[in-house]
Order: C-alpha cells, then structure tokens, then sequence
C-alpha cells in the first residue's frame, strides 16, 4: 500500500509509525509545512490516566514518554484570590516538542522521516496514494481538497497561550475580576523549567483592554499586571501567541473516496478537557486497527469511522459543554470561590455530584 500522510503531529506521526510497524512493506509518505524544530504553544495536557490507554498495545512509546512527563492529582481554582483545591482530578503534561520529538524518534525507529518544509500546495500532489491520512490539523488542507461536509463556529472567547518559568503546583484556573473586565489563566507545569499559561477574556475585556491595539510587547506587559499574584514576579514568553476564538470544527463524514481525517483535521475539542492529543494519539490506533481487519481501503475507513465515530462524539460534546462554560464564565463570577469550583467542576457534564464524591471526597466534604 501506498499512503500519504499530511502533517508530521502527534496524529500523523504516530499513524505512521503503527502502520510501519504492523506493515514494514507499506511505503508510507509523511509531509510537514513547517520546520523540523518547530512548535506553537508550549505544552501538551492530558486528563485521566494520560497515556494509559498506550500500556498494553504499544508499552514502548508508553515507556518513552511517561517518565518525560510532570503530573499531579490536584485541580486548583483560584476565584477571588481564594485557592480551591479538588482532589483526585488528576491531569498530566509534557512540552509539545518534546512529545514531538519522542515520537520523531520512534518514527524513525521503523523508517519514517518526516519531510520538512513541505506544504501541500495543490490537489494534484493527493493524486498516486492508495490512502491519504489527513493529518495536517485544523486548518487541514487535505479537508479542504474534498468534500467532507465541513462545518465550522467560534466561540466568543479570546485567548493567546504563552509560557513562563513560573513552576505550579498542579494544573490551575485562576480567575481575575478587575477595572478592564474579566479575565482567566489555564497555567500548569510540563517541564522542569517552564509551564504552560492560557490567558482569556471575554469578547467585551479583550475590546476594553484595548489587545486590538497592542504589539507583542504590550500585551505581554498588560497579562502579567492582571496576573501579577499568579506570576508572582516572572515574566510570560510568547511564541507566536496570537490571540484566536476557538474553532468548533465537525465534519459530517471523516473519508472522501482514499482520504481519511484524523486529530483536529477531523474535529476540534475545546483545550479545556485536556483531550486532544489523546484523542487524535487514538484516531491512529483505530485507523490502524481498521486498515489491518479489512484489506480494502473503502471498507476499512467506513469501519473506522463507525467503530470510532461513537467515542469521539461523547468526548466532543463534553468539550463543547465546557468551551460553553468558559464562553460564559463572566456571568459566574458572582458566585463565592466555592460555588464557583462546583459550578466549574461540573461544567463538561461528566462529573455529577456522586461521581465527585468518589473521585474528590475532600472536595466533596466541605
């Protein structure tokens, strides 16, 4: 078999690295956009278990990764100055590159070397593939190429992500209510040196604040007086930390004739749930699955989608609860800084109150 990656991401990179390993005859093309090296954002979240789900079928990667990671058991939700801790909400994280890097290595390890630098530019380059995996994120030109039934909404949210040296404790909402409006920080640790810091505001703030009219510079000076206690002296890094509404992206089909969609290509999940690598990590295992159970490319990619289309869609719509919750957070900013830690922890409908009080029992008690 012949296939065409698009996007050397964790998607891309590790469905090629599975179906090298499950075929080593299949000649399988990866094609990147950007520079060997190159990142946006700085760190990866995974929620649960983090990579759990790698244990049993693939212990290699499991055991490449894992120990490269920093995790915790805590949530922290700071409102009105005030700490809430909820136990037993357990998250872990790692630097983007770096997982990009790990799973660089264990592409190479069967054969794969992503070409760099390589943007797809016209349909044409699609054509001579028994399968074209579209791998190549929201933006995906692969997607845009065919007709998948695309459809695509915004939340009114803007928010930018930076870095800092600043170490946490445990992954942290902080919540500010200041004279420019209101503001949240995601911020968690997924190095040794440097933690991840997701800045928000509502549609009003950000106008108010006047972002629209700042450089980088002034940008950064303004989050880190909003964020002064939180930051507690160090400064927040950009890395091309644009501002953006999230895009709610769905596609009524994930295969168009041989091509297949797979991580944010396919669908977006608000960053909120700390799912989406693992969900595109996942994509690759059921596609493999699928292409090693049905010797047909048309039958596997249906089989794919049916099998996996069930699970994505419960994960997505916890998502779209949550981004939902943050679209509106100004408006539960009237609660008291426990109120709003229940309200907060409830928001992607997947933790009700008898669950909460198995998972978080000193939370629960007061």
């Amino acid at each position: 078999m012949k296939i065409l990656v698009a996007g050397a991401g964790p998607a891309g990179l590790y469905f090629a690295y599975l179906a090298r390993r499950h075929a080593p005859h299949w000649k399988i093309r990866v094609v990147e956009q950007n520079p060997h090296g190159a990142t946006f954002g700085f760190g990866v979240v995974f929620s649960d278990r983090a990579l759990e789900f790698l244990r049993a079928d693939d212990p290699g990667t499991y055991e490449l990764i894992t120990p490269r990671m920093e995790t915790w058991s805590d949530l922290t939700v700071v409102h009105r100055g005030t700490p809430v801790v909820i136990d037993g909400i357990g998250f872990a994280a790692i630097g983007r590159l770096e997982l990009l890097g790990l799973l660089q290595q264990q592409a190479a390890s069967v054969g794969i070397a992503p070409e760099f630098e390589r943007p797809l530019a016209s349909a044409g380059e699609l054509e001579g593939y028994d399968l074209v995996v579209a791998a190549d994120g929201a933006n995906s030109f692969v997607r845009r190429s065919r007709n998948f039934g695309t459809s695509l909404t915004h939340l009114t949210n803007k928010f930018a992500w930076f870095g800092t040296r600043k170490r946490f404790a445990t992954l942290t909402q902080t919540f500010v209510q200041n004279e420019r409006g209101t503001f949240n920080a995601h911020h968690y640790r997924h190095s040794r040196e440097m933690s991840t810091f997701v800045a928000e505001c509502d549609a009003a703030t950000w106008e108010r604040a006047g972002f629209a009219r700042m450089d980088e510079p002034a940008t950064l000076r303004t989050l880190e007086e909003v964020f002064r206690e939180t930051l507690q002296g160090e400064r927040l890094v950009s890395n091309k930390s644009l501002w953006r509404n999230f895009p709610n992206l769905r596609n009524a089909r994930w295969s168009a004739g041989n091509a297949v969609l797979i991580g944010d290509a396919q669908r977006t999940a608000h960053f909120s749930i700390g799912s989406g690598t693992r969900l595109a990590m996942e994509d690759a295992i059921a596609l493999v699955k699928a292409l090693r159970e049905h010797p047909g490319v048309e039958d596997a990619l249906a089989d794919f989608e049916r099998q996996r289309r069930p699970i994505v869609e419960k994960l997505v719509a916890a998502a779209d609860s949550s981004g939902a919750w943050y679209d509106r957070f100004p408006e539960h900013m009237k609660l008291s800084p426990r109120d709003f830690a229940w309200s907060y922890i409830q928001r992607s409908g997947r933790i009700d109150p008898g669950r909460l009080a198995r998972t978080s029992p000193n939370f629960a008690r007061t």
